[in-house]
């Protein structure tokens, strides 16, 4: 069951960057009624696989893998998890912005939004990027048992 759920948490985490990229190079040159709502489409399926990365992260924490006295004694570990969480709320500004645009994109309309505005989203993605980076090296460090205080 642990390598099940193993696979179900690396599988949400790929997806999950997937669509941030997406959505990232989505948002690059000019915006149409067509490219927002792939965008729409594909920030939906970030949030749902970020939600399934945290359900399923847990569930291994806490039933399938080491212990959470392990995950909570791993520097890494708890880097990581601030991480997911800061990403998490940074993207809540992107989020907003891109259901702001569904009344526009279900008439066919282009959504009204500035150059600046698409700039500074564009901007908190290249840091939820990072942030996704950074966790995978943590993820890494965490596997080897580096880092751990106990």
């Amino acid at each position: 069951m642990a390598t099940l759920f193993a696979f179900l948490h690396h599988l949400a985490a790929f997806t999950l960057f997937s669509f941030l990229t997406a959505e990232f190079m989505l948002l690059k040159g000019e915006l149409t009624a067509a490219r927002a709502k792939q965008i729409i489409v594909a920030d939906t399926i970030y949030g749902a696989s970020a939600g399934l990365v945290l359900v399923i992260g847990f569930l291994r924490v806490f039933y399938f893998e080491k212990g959470s006295d392990f995950y909570f004694h791993s520097i890494p570990f708890i880097i990581k998890l601030s991480i997911f969480i800061l990403v998490g709320v940074i993207s809540i500004y992107p989020t907003i912005e891109f259901m702001s645009w569904r009344s526009s994109v279900k008439q066919g309309q282009v959504p009204n939004i500035s150059d600046a505005k698409i700039k500074t989203i564009r901007k908190i993605m290249h840091w939820e990027l990072v942030g996704l980076t950074i966790i995978l090296l943590c993820a890494a460090l965490m596997s080897k048992g580096v880092g751990f205080i106990g």
